[in-house]
Protein backbone atom coordinates (compact mmCIF):
# COMPACT_ATOMS: atom_id res chain seq x y z
CA UNK A 1 0.00 0.00 0.00
CA UNK A 2 1.34 3.40 -0.87
CA UNK A 3 2.27 5.84 1.85
CA UNK A 4 1.47 9.36 0.78
CA UNK A 5 -0.09 12.59 1.85
CA UNK A 6 -0.34 14.32 -1.51
CA UNK A 7 -2.80 17.00 -0.44
CA UNK A 8 -1.57 18.44 2.85
CA UNK A 9 -2.91 21.87 1.98
CA UNK A 10 -5.64 23.05 4.31
CA UNK A 11 -5.25 26.73 3.52
CA UNK A 12 -7.22 29.80 2.63
CA UNK A 13 -7.02 31.67 -0.67
CA UNK A 14 -7.92 35.01 -2.13
CA UNK A 15 -8.35 35.37 -5.89
CA UNK A 16 -6.77 38.42 -7.49
CA UNK A 17 -5.34 39.90 -4.32
CA UNK A 18 -1.78 40.88 -3.55
CA UNK A 19 -2.40 40.57 0.18
CA UNK A 20 -0.13 37.95 1.69
CA UNK A 21 -1.69 34.98 3.37
CA UNK A 22 -0.59 34.49 6.95
CA UNK A 23 0.41 30.90 7.57
CA UNK A 24 0.54 28.88 10.77
CA UNK A 25 1.39 25.31 11.63
CA UNK A 26 -1.17 23.25 13.42
CA UNK A 27 -1.73 19.78 14.86
CA UNK A 28 0.54 16.95 13.83
CA UNK A 29 2.70 19.20 11.70
CA UNK A 30 0.04 19.76 9.07
CA UNK A 31 -0.09 23.17 7.45
CA UNK A 32 -2.95 25.59 7.39
CA UNK A 33 -3.24 29.30 6.77
CA UNK A 34 -5.53 32.11 7.78
CA UNK A 35 -6.87 34.82 5.50
CA UNK A 36 -6.38 38.05 7.42
CA UNK A 37 -9.20 40.17 6.02
CA UNK A 38 -11.52 37.82 4.18
CA UNK A 39 -14.56 39.32 5.89
CA UNK A 40 -13.99 42.76 4.37
CA UNK A 41 -13.28 41.72 0.80
CA UNK A 42 -15.53 40.67 -2.06
CA UNK A 43 -12.75 38.40 -3.32
CA UNK A 44 -13.59 34.74 -3.06
CA UNK A 45 -11.90 32.78 -0.27
CA UNK A 46 -11.97 29.05 0.28
CA UNK A 47 -10.34 26.15 2.07
CA UNK A 48 -9.76 22.53 1.18
CA UNK A 49 -12.41 20.27 2.65
CA UNK A 50 -11.19 18.15 5.59
CA UNK A 51 -11.02 14.99 3.47
CA UNK A 52 -8.35 16.68 1.34
CA UNK A 53 -5.98 15.89 4.20
CA UNK A 54 -5.67 12.10 4.57
CA UNK A 55 -6.22 10.92 8.13
CA UNK A 56 -3.84 7.99 7.96
CA UNK A 57 -0.82 6.78 6.06
CA UNK A 58 -1.91 5.11 2.84
CA UNK A 59 -5.16 7.03 2.45
CA UNK A 60 -5.97 9.09 -0.61
CA UNK A 61 -7.35 12.63 -0.64
CA UNK A 62 -10.61 14.00 -1.93
CA UNK A 63 -10.31 16.79 -4.49
CA UNK A 64 -12.75 19.41 -3.21
CA UNK A 65 -12.59 22.94 -1.81
CA UNK A 66 -15.35 24.85 -0.03
CA UNK A 67 -15.86 28.60 -0.46
CA UNK A 68 -15.74 30.51 2.82
CA UNK A 69 -16.39 34.09 1.75
CA UNK A 70 -16.46 36.72 -0.96
CA UNK A 71 -18.65 37.05 -4.03
CA UNK A 72 -18.65 34.16 -6.50
CA UNK A 73 -19.03 34.28 -10.27
CA UNK A 74 -22.64 33.11 -9.88
CA UNK A 75 -23.41 36.00 -7.54
CA UNK A 76 -21.64 38.59 -9.68
CA UNK A 77 -23.52 37.49 -12.79
CA UNK A 78 -26.82 38.03 -10.97
CA UNK A 79 -25.96 41.11 -8.96
CA UNK A 80 -26.29 39.22 -5.67
CA UNK A 81 -24.51 41.12 -2.92
CA UNK A 82 -24.45 38.82 0.16
CA UNK A 83 -21.12 37.14 0.66
CA UNK A 84 -20.81 33.51 -0.25
CA UNK A 85 -21.08 30.67 2.23
CA UNK A 86 -23.56 32.20 4.65
CA UNK A 87 -25.49 28.93 4.12
CA UNK A 88 -28.83 30.72 3.71
CA UNK A 89 -29.06 30.62 -0.09
CA UNK A 90 -27.11 29.18 -3.03
CA UNK A 91 -24.03 31.15 -4.03
CA UNK A 92 -22.76 28.85 -6.78
CA UNK A 93 -23.91 27.61 -10.14
CA UNK A 94 -27.02 25.43 -10.14
CA UNK A 95 -28.39 22.86 -12.61
CA UNK A 96 -29.70 25.35 -15.17
CA UNK A 97 -26.33 27.13 -15.26
CA UNK A 98 -24.34 23.95 -15.76
CA UNK A 99 -26.74 22.55 -18.33
CA UNK A 100 -26.60 25.84 -20.25
CA UNK A 101 -22.81 26.06 -20.10
CA UNK A 102 -22.38 22.55 -21.48
CA UNK A 103 -25.19 22.46 -24.03
CA UNK A 104 -27.14 19.89 -22.04
CA UNK A 105 -30.50 21.54 -21.33
CA UNK A 106 -32.50 19.33 -23.70
CA UNK A 107 -30.55 16.14 -22.96
CA UNK A 108 -30.80 16.64 -19.19
CA UNK A 109 -34.58 16.91 -19.49
CA UNK A 110 -35.03 13.96 -21.84
CA UNK A 111 -32.20 11.49 -21.25
CA UNK A 112 -30.80 9.36 -18.45
CA UNK A 113 -33.83 7.32 -17.42
CA UNK A 114 -32.87 3.73 -16.63
CA UNK A 115 -29.19 4.55 -16.23
CA UNK A 116 -27.38 4.18 -12.89
CA UNK A 117 -24.55 6.53 -11.98
CA UNK A 118 -22.36 5.40 -9.10
CA UNK A 119 -20.46 7.68 -6.76
CA UNK A 120 -17.50 6.12 -4.95
CA UNK A 121 -16.29 7.89 -1.82
CA UNK A 122 -14.85 6.96 1.57
CA UNK A 123 -16.64 6.79 4.91
CA UNK A 124 -20.34 7.38 5.56
CA UNK A 125 -22.54 10.41 5.06
CA UNK A 126 -25.54 9.74 7.33
CA UNK A 127 -27.43 12.69 5.81
CA UNK A 128 -26.74 11.86 2.16
CA UNK A 129 -30.29 11.10 1.13
CA UNK A 130 -31.86 13.94 3.11
CA UNK A 131 -29.36 16.49 1.76
CA UNK A 132 -29.84 15.23 -1.77
CA UNK A 133 -33.60 15.72 -1.35
CA UNK A 134 -33.05 19.35 -0.28
CA UNK A 135 -30.92 20.07 -3.35
CA UNK A 136 -33.28 18.44 -5.81
CA UNK A 137 -36.40 20.00 -4.29
CA UNK A 138 -34.92 23.50 -4.30
CA UNK A 139 -34.02 23.29 -7.99
CA UNK A 140 -37.25 21.59 -9.06
CA UNK A 141 -35.59 18.30 -9.97
CA UNK A 142 -37.55 15.05 -9.67
CA UNK A 143 -37.27 13.35 -6.29
CA UNK A 144 -34.69 10.58 -6.00
CA UNK A 145 -35.24 8.46 -2.91
CA UNK A 146 -34.39 5.01 -1.61
CA UNK A 147 -38.11 4.30 -1.27
CA UNK A 148 -38.64 4.83 -4.99
CA UNK A 149 -35.53 2.89 -5.94
CA UNK A 150 -33.87 5.94 -7.47
CA UNK A 151 -31.26 6.34 -4.72
CA UNK A 152 -29.28 3.57 -3.03
CA UNK A 153 -26.48 3.79 -0.48
CA UNK A 154 -24.27 0.78 0.27
CA UNK A 155 -20.96 -0.07 1.85
CA UNK A 156 -18.14 -1.52 -0.20
CA UNK A 157 -19.53 -5.05 0.19
CA UNK A 158 -22.92 -3.99 -1.13
CA UNK A 159 -24.64 -4.01 2.26
CA UNK A 160 -27.24 -1.32 2.92
CA UNK A 161 -26.87 -1.73 6.68
CA UNK A 162 -23.17 -2.40 7.28
CA UNK A 163 -21.84 1.06 6.52
CA UNK A 164 -18.51 2.67 7.36
CA UNK A 165 -17.86 5.19 10.13
CA UNK A 166 -19.44 8.59 9.48
CA UNK A 167 -17.06 11.40 8.55
CA UNK A 168 -17.94 15.09 8.17
CA UNK A 169 -15.21 15.88 5.63
CA UNK A 170 -16.08 13.05 3.28
CA UNK A 171 -19.76 13.92 3.76
CA UNK A 172 -19.05 17.30 2.14
CA UNK A 173 -17.45 15.45 -0.76
CA UNK A 174 -20.41 13.09 -1.02
CA UNK A 175 -22.89 15.96 -1.08
CA UNK A 176 -20.91 17.64 -3.86
CA UNK A 177 -20.80 14.47 -5.94
CA UNK A 178 -24.48 13.60 -5.52
CA UNK A 179 -25.58 17.13 -6.34
CA UNK A 180 -23.46 17.35 -9.50
CA UNK A 181 -24.87 14.06 -10.82
CA UNK A 182 -28.36 15.39 -10.06
CA UNK A 183 -27.67 18.71 -11.78
CA UNK A 184 -26.63 17.08 -15.06
CA UNK A 185 -28.65 13.85 -15.17
CA UNK A 186 -31.75 14.35 -12.98
CA UNK A 187 -33.56 11.36 -14.50
CA UNK A 188 -30.84 8.83 -13.70
CA UNK A 189 -30.62 6.58 -10.67
CA UNK A 190 -27.83 7.20 -8.17
CA UNK A 191 -25.79 4.54 -6.37
CA UNK A 192 -23.54 5.75 -3.54
CA UNK A 193 -20.84 3.25 -2.59
CA UNK A 194 -19.02 4.13 0.62
CA UNK A 195 -15.59 2.60 1.19
CA UNK A 196 -14.67 1.77 4.79
CA UNK A 197 -11.55 3.92 4.47
CA UNK A 198 -9.81 6.04 1.85
CA UNK A 199 -7.14 3.50 0.88
CA UNK A 200 -6.83 2.51 -2.76
CA UNK A 201 -7.73 -1.06 -1.84
CA UNK A 202 -11.03 -0.11 -0.22
CA UNK A 203 -11.93 2.55 -2.78
CA UNK A 204 -11.01 0.13 -5.55
CA UNK A 205 -13.19 -2.60 -4.07
CA UNK A 206 -15.98 -0.03 -4.00
CA UNK A 207 -15.52 0.61 -7.73
CA UNK A 208 -15.81 -3.12 -8.34
CA UNK A 209 -18.94 -3.28 -6.18
CA UNK A 210 -20.53 -0.40 -8.09
CA UNK A 211 -20.00 -2.29 -11.35
CA UNK A 212 -21.28 -5.54 -9.81
CA UNK A 213 -24.45 -3.72 -8.78
CA UNK A 214 -25.04 -2.60 -12.36
CA UNK A 215 -23.64 0.91 -12.64
CA UNK A 216 -22.39 1.75 -16.13
CA UNK A 217 -21.03 5.12 -14.96
CA UNK A 218 -18.74 5.46 -11.92
CA UNK A 219 -17.34 8.74 -10.62
CA UNK A 220 -14.25 8.93 -8.41
CA UNK A 221 -13.25 12.26 -6.86
CA UNK A 222 -10.04 11.30 -5.08
CA UNK A 223 -6.40 10.70 -5.81
CA UNK A 224 -2.82 10.51 -4.63
CA UNK A 225 0.72 10.30 -5.86
CA UNK A 226 1.62 7.67 -8.42
CA UNK A 227 3.38 4.46 -7.43
CA UNK A 228 4.76 1.32 -9.01
CA UNK A 229 1.64 -0.50 -7.76
CA UNK A 230 -0.63 1.46 -10.10
CA UNK A 231 -0.58 -1.03 -12.96
CA UNK A 232 -1.70 -3.70 -10.50
CA UNK A 233 -4.49 -1.43 -9.29
CA UNK A 234 -5.47 -0.92 -12.94
CA UNK A 235 -6.17 -4.59 -13.48
CA UNK A 236 -7.69 -5.14 -10.02
CA UNK A 237 -10.08 -2.19 -9.88
CA UNK A 238 -10.44 -0.15 -13.07
CA UNK A 239 -10.43 -2.55 -16.01
CA UNK A 240 -14.18 -2.62 -16.65
CA UNK A 241 -15.07 -2.60 -20.38
CA UNK A 242 -18.51 -1.17 -21.02
CA UNK A 243 -18.33 1.13 -17.99
CA UNK A 244 -17.49 4.85 -18.07
CA UNK A 245 -15.22 5.43 -15.07
CA UNK A 246 -14.32 9.07 -14.43
CA UNK A 247 -11.58 10.30 -12.09
CA UNK A 248 -10.72 13.83 -11.02
CA UNK A 249 -7.27 14.98 -12.13
CA UNK A 250 -6.39 16.56 -8.77
CA UNK A 251 -6.26 20.01 -7.22
CA UNK A 252 -2.51 20.47 -6.65
CA UNK A 253 -1.67 21.98 -10.02
CA UNK A 254 0.70 20.44 -12.54
CA UNK A 255 1.61 16.82 -11.81
CA UNK A 256 0.20 13.36 -12.48
CA UNK A 257 -1.98 11.59 -9.91
CA UNK A 258 -3.50 8.15 -9.60
CA UNK A 259 -6.13 6.84 -10.35
CA UNK A 260 -6.53 9.67 -12.89
CA UNK A 261 -3.48 8.17 -14.60
CA UNK A 262 -5.15 4.80 -15.10
CA UNK A 263 -5.37 3.93 -18.79
CA UNK A 264 -8.86 2.54 -18.21
CA UNK A 265 -10.51 5.74 -16.90
CA UNK A 266 -11.55 9.13 -18.20
CA UNK A 267 -9.33 11.62 -16.39
CA UNK A 268 -11.13 14.92 -15.83
CA UNK A 269 -9.36 18.25 -15.54
CA UNK A 270 -10.76 21.51 -14.23
CA UNK A 271 -11.67 24.92 -15.60
CA UNK A 272 -12.79 28.35 -14.50
CA UNK A 273 -16.29 28.94 -15.95
CA UNK A 274 -17.83 32.37 -16.42
CA UNK A 275 -20.67 33.92 -18.38
CA UNK A 276 -19.67 35.76 -21.56
CA UNK A 277 -21.19 37.82 -24.36
CA UNK A 278 -20.37 35.26 -27.03
CA UNK A 279 -22.52 32.79 -28.96
CA UNK A 280 -22.11 30.13 -26.31
CA UNK A 281 -22.83 32.57 -23.48
CA UNK A 282 -19.95 31.15 -21.43
CA UNK A 283 -16.17 31.11 -21.46
CA UNK A 284 -13.61 28.82 -19.81
CA UNK A 285 -9.92 28.80 -19.02
CA UNK A 286 -7.60 26.47 -17.13
CA UNK A 287 -8.26 26.57 -13.40
CA UNK A 288 -5.19 27.83 -11.59
CA UNK A 289 -4.96 29.64 -8.28
CA UNK A 290 -1.24 29.17 -7.74
CA UNK A 291 1.55 26.80 -8.76
CA UNK A 292 0.37 24.43 -6.02
CA UNK A 293 -3.36 24.76 -6.51
CA UNK A 294 -5.27 24.24 -9.71
CA UNK A 295 -6.23 21.39 -11.95
CA UNK A 296 -3.87 18.48 -12.18
CA UNK A 297 -2.28 17.33 -15.44
CA UNK A 298 0.83 15.56 -16.58
CA UNK A 299 2.55 12.52 -18.04
CA UNK A 300 2.28 9.33 -16.00
CA UNK A 301 5.45 7.66 -14.80
CA UNK A 302 3.92 4.18 -14.75
CA UNK A 303 0.71 3.73 -16.75
CA UNK A 304 0.93 2.75 -20.41
CA UNK A 305 -0.50 5.05 -23.04
CA UNK A 306 -3.93 3.91 -24.26
CA UNK A 307 -4.09 3.26 -27.98
CA UNK A 308 -6.50 6.13 -28.63
CA UNK A 309 -4.27 8.77 -27.05
CA UNK A 310 -1.97 10.14 -29.74
CA UNK A 311 -0.11 13.14 -28.28
CA UNK A 312 3.58 12.70 -28.97
CA UNK A 313 5.29 14.42 -26.03
CA UNK A 314 4.33 11.81 -23.46
CA UNK A 315 5.16 8.16 -24.13
CA UNK A 316 2.91 6.97 -21.29
CA UNK A 317 -0.61 7.89 -20.17
CA UNK A 318 -1.32 11.63 -20.35
CA UNK A 319 -3.72 13.42 -17.97
CA UNK A 320 -6.39 14.76 -18.74
CA UNK A 321 -8.92 13.58 -21.34
CA UNK A 322 -11.69 16.17 -20.89
CA UNK A 323 -12.59 18.79 -18.30
CA UNK A 324 -15.37 20.75 -16.59
CA UNK A 325 -15.75 23.52 -14.02
CA UNK A 326 -13.53 23.24 -10.93
CA UNK A 327 -12.42 26.74 -9.89
CA UNK A 328 -14.06 27.48 -6.51
CA UNK A 329 -14.35 31.15 -7.48
CA UNK A 330 -16.65 29.98 -10.28
CA UNK A 331 -17.93 27.10 -8.19
CA UNK A 332 -21.10 25.06 -7.89
CA UNK A 333 -23.94 25.11 -5.39
CA UNK A 334 -24.20 22.22 -2.91
CA UNK A 335 -26.50 21.48 0.03
CA UNK A 336 -24.82 19.86 3.05
CA UNK A 337 -25.73 19.39 6.69
CA UNK A 338 -23.44 16.85 8.35
CA UNK A 339 -20.78 18.45 10.53
CA UNK A 340 -21.52 21.96 9.27
CA UNK A 341 -24.35 24.47 9.56
CA UNK A 342 -27.08 22.94 7.44
CA UNK A 343 -27.42 24.93 4.26
CA UNK A 344 -25.97 26.01 0.95
CA UNK A 345 -22.29 26.03 0.16
CA UNK A 346 -20.22 26.64 -2.93
CA UNK A 347 -17.62 24.06 -3.86
CA UNK A 348 -14.85 23.74 -6.39
CA UNK A 349 -12.04 21.34 -7.15
CA UNK A 350 -11.88 18.59 -9.73
CA UNK A 351 -14.21 16.69 -7.40
CA UNK A 352 -16.90 18.75 -9.13
CA UNK A 353 -15.64 17.95 -12.63
CA UNK A 354 -15.61 14.16 -12.33
CA UNK A 355 -19.30 13.60 -11.42
CA UNK A 356 -20.33 16.17 -14.02
CA UNK A 357 -18.58 14.19 -16.74
CA UNK A 358 -19.88 10.86 -15.43
CA UNK A 359 -23.40 12.27 -15.68
CA UNK A 360 -22.79 13.51 -19.24
CA UNK A 361 -21.77 9.97 -20.19
CA UNK A 362 -25.06 8.77 -18.70
CA UNK A 363 -27.02 11.26 -20.79
CA UNK A 364 -25.21 9.94 -23.88
CA UNK A 365 -26.40 6.38 -23.24
CA UNK A 366 -25.05 2.99 -22.19
CA UNK A 367 -21.50 2.38 -23.50
CA UNK A 368 -20.75 -0.52 -25.82
CA UNK A 369 -20.15 -3.67 -23.79
CA UNK A 370 -16.54 -4.07 -24.91
CA UNK A 371 -15.71 -0.35 -25.09
CA UNK A 372 -13.48 1.76 -22.91
CA UNK A 373 -15.53 5.00 -22.95
CA UNK A 374 -12.44 7.11 -22.23
CA UNK A 375 -11.75 6.84 -25.96
CA UNK A 376 -15.08 8.36 -27.02
CA UNK A 377 -14.07 12.06 -26.76
CA UNK A 378 -10.97 11.36 -28.89
CA UNK A 379 -13.23 10.34 -31.77
CA UNK A 380 -15.50 13.40 -31.44
CA UNK A 381 -13.17 16.30 -30.66
CA UNK A 382 -15.25 18.83 -32.61
CA UNK A 383 -18.11 18.14 -30.20
CA UNK A 384 -16.23 19.67 -27.28
CA UNK A 385 -15.56 23.25 -26.20
CA UNK A 386 -11.84 23.68 -26.83
CA UNK A 387 -10.26 25.51 -23.87
CA UNK A 388 -7.32 27.50 -25.20
CA UNK A 389 -6.23 29.86 -22.41
CA UNK A 390 -4.50 29.48 -19.06
CA UNK A 391 -2.04 27.10 -17.44
CA UNK A 392 -1.57 25.24 -14.17
CA UNK A 393 2.19 25.93 -13.87
CA UNK A 394 5.28 26.10 -16.05
CA UNK A 395 6.72 22.92 -17.56
CA UNK A 396 9.31 21.88 -20.12
CA UNK A 397 6.74 20.42 -22.54
CA UNK A 398 4.26 23.25 -22.99
CA UNK A 399 1.02 21.36 -23.60
CA UNK A 400 1.53 19.29 -20.43
CA UNK A 401 0.56 22.34 -18.37
CA UNK A 402 -0.67 25.05 -20.77
CA UNK A 403 -3.91 25.24 -22.73
CA UNK A 404 -3.64 25.32 -26.50
CA UNK A 405 -5.82 24.71 -29.51
CA UNK A 406 -6.65 21.02 -29.62
CA UNK A 407 -5.36 18.66 -26.96
CA UNK A 408 -3.61 19.81 -23.79
CA UNK A 409 -2.99 18.29 -20.38
CA UNK A 410 -4.99 20.61 -18.09
CA UNK A 411 -8.25 20.44 -20.07
CA UNK A 412 -7.80 17.46 -22.42
CA UNK A 413 -9.84 17.94 -25.57
CA UNK A 414 -12.15 20.38 -23.80
CA UNK A 415 -15.50 20.52 -22.02
CA UNK A 416 -18.90 19.08 -23.01
CA UNK A 417 -20.78 20.68 -25.89
CA UNK A 418 -23.81 18.44 -25.70
CA UNK A 419 -23.45 14.67 -25.44
CA UNK A 420 -22.02 13.73 -28.86
CA UNK A 421 -18.42 13.46 -27.64
CA UNK A 422 -19.43 10.89 -25.03
CA UNK A 423 -20.97 8.28 -27.32
CA UNK A 424 -19.34 5.36 -29.11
Amino acid sequence: MRTNFPHIRLRWHRVGSATAVTAALVLAGFGTAVQADATTSSKVTWAATPCATPKKTGELACNSLRVTGGTTAFQKARGITPKAADAAAPSGYGPSDLQSAYGLTAASAANGSGETIAIVDAYNDPNAEADLAKYRSYYGLPACTSASGCFKKVGQTGSTTSLPTSDAGWSEEISLDLDMVSAIAPNAKILLVEAKSATMANLGKSVNEAVTLGAKFVSNSYGGSESSSDTTYDSSYFNHPGVAITVSAGDDGYGAQYPAASKYVTSVGGTALSTASNTRGWTESVWKTSSTEGTGSGCSSYDAKPSWQTDTGCTKRMISDVSAVADPATGVSVYDSYGVTAGWYTFGGTSASSPIIAAVYALAGTPGSSDYPAQYPYAHTSSLNDVTSGNNDSCSTSYFCTATSGYDGPTGWGTPKGVSAFTG
